[in-house]
């Protein structure tokens, strides 16, 4: 019960956070001003948007695809897809980008009765596409630095680098996992010891794929370039022309933090970045919180589309789920 009252508080919490970023935000720009943009928006420019964002979600499930069919679990596409789908709707009023990731481990961990595969799938999966952001954000703040210079991006894009090479040395070098292992050796960390220690040993078994880590990583490299070219689009449909190197450094920076589990679905959060980083090129908040909440709008409709595929195949998921001993046989 204790445990139930803490999750409700949590999310409770980053509701309160969304709304709280929200209405500040909301105070800090002419609302008129936003919905002529919104309403003059050139509308072909913004179909092209749309179907360059849309892109993304379809790499991002090649990618998870892949990574399946690496551990063996040659599950039917449509089953894969309709998990996804699932993924991206319950993204929208989860956690970020935690929820639908918890959302798809659990459904297709039940159906195929190997969740800790299941898991590290996914989490390599998130982790390929942290990767491709943080290898995008260094090119373009190397090649873009002259229009840039700032030392808050600097240090934005040094934070990623770092996080990064952190949860790669835990995952991949069995020295620092040896090191963070002895560090959980306490009764209280027992679960916690568990999960990483099975986690890593799932995750560790991926360095025999060599091959398929080069093509999620090339994928993961697709779907960043794919996503910032996305947000250059939304602006030249609101009338703003600025040079498309500044999405190519901002858009990874944002989207990083945007996966901190403290808002729901990013809302608020995205929106406040997307303010912070752009006004340190000249792009006036009107503008910045206009892409912001297109994109967002892009990411509702996408979500929206992703929750109809999977509640209509709820019946589909069942009579699959009795089959699933003979799908957990492969492999």
């Amino acid at each position: 019960m204790k445990t139930f009252f803490k999750k409700v508080f949590s999310i409770f919490l980053r509701f309160g956070t969304s709304i709280i970023l929200l209405i500040f935000l909301f105070k800090q720009v002419d609302e008129k001003v936003m919905l002529g943009l919104i309403k003059n928006v050139d509308k072909s420019m913004l179909f092209t948007a749309l179907g360059v964002f849309s892109l993304a979600y379809v790499f991002c499930f090649l990618r998870w695809w892949l990574l399946l069919r690496a551990v063996k679990m040659n599950l039917p596409v449509k089953r894969i897809f309709i998990s996804y789908c699932g993924s991206i709707f319950f993204n929208l009023f989860l956690p970020s980008t935690i929820g639908g990731d918890m959302v798809r481990s659990i459904d297709l961990g039940v159906h195929t009765n190997r969740p800790r595969e299941v898991v590290a799938t996914v989490l390599l999966d998130r982790l390929s596409g942290y990767v491709g952001l943080v290898i995008i954000a260094i090119i373009a703040l190397i090649f873009g630095w002259q229009f840039v210079e700032d030392s808050t991006v600097l240090l934005s894009v040094g934070v990623l680098i770092a996080v990064l090479a952190g949860i790669l040395l835990v995952l991949f070098n069995n020295i620092v996992y040896t090191k963070i292992n002895k560090l959980l050796d306490s009764p209280s960390a027992g679960k916690i010891r568990e999960a990483i220690k099975n986690l890593h040993q799932e995750i560790y078994l991926f360095k025999k794929h060599k091959q398929v880590l080069i093509n999620i990583l090339l994928i993961s490299f697709a779907v960043q370039i794919v996503s910032s070219y996305s947000y250059y689009l939304i602006a030249l449909s609101l009338g703003l022309k600025v040079d498309p190197i500044y999405f190519f450094v901002f858009i990874p920076v944002i989207s990083a933090i945007t996966m901190l589990p403290i808002s729901i679905g990013g809302l608020g959060l995205r929106d406040a970045t997307m303010i912070f980083f752009f006004a340190k090129v000249g792009v006036c908040k009107d503008l910045a919180f206009s892409m912001s909440l297109v994109s967002f709008c892009f990411i509702l409709a996408l979500g929206a589309l992703g929750g109809l595929i999977y509640v209509f195949t709820v019946r589909h998921r069942r009579i699959q789920r009795h089959q699933s001993p003979a799908v957990s046989s492969q492999g």
